[in-house]
């Protein structure tokens, strides 16, 4: 519960949302990749996930790590990829993921289930 003086210095509707703030109510921005790296997650996983800090396209230029997901990538310094919310939950500090198969970041090769999250085309049965 809020106090009164917690009140009348901050009302209720000055509150903000603090998630997503660098997407400003968009559902997806585009970017440009700055570094490429990978990152160790938190204690009880090991793995080296890989990330990418980008640069959201505003004219003060913002800096974002995001995350990659799916195996592999084909991404390169200065590729243009489109980001969205949500956090990766096992890497501290990043809360924004790429999409896959959008501009310069294809989609993960020879994936059956989820495909519409990792950019991933049906695949055909051979016809005889």
């Amino acid at each position: 519960m809020a106090t009164i003086n917690q009140l009348l210095n901050f009302s209720r509707k000055n509150i903000k949302n603090p998630k997503m703030t660098i997407l400003k109510n968009n559902p997806q921005k585009k970017a440009e990749c700055i570094k490429l790296f990978t990152q160790k997650p938190k204690k009880p996983n090991s793995a080296n996930r890989k990330v990418a800090k980008v640069e959201i396209e505003y004219k003060p230029k913002i800096l974002v790590n995001t995350f990659i997901p799916g195996e592999g990538h084909n991404l390169q310094k200065h590729s243009i990829v489109l980001i969205r919310g949500g956090r990766c939950q096992d890497l501290p500090g990043f809360k924004y993921k790429l999409i896959r198969g959008k501009f310069d970041l294809k989609g993960v090769n020879n994936r059956i289930s989820s495909r519409s999250k990792y950019g991933a085309l049906k695949i055909k049965p051979k016809s005889n």
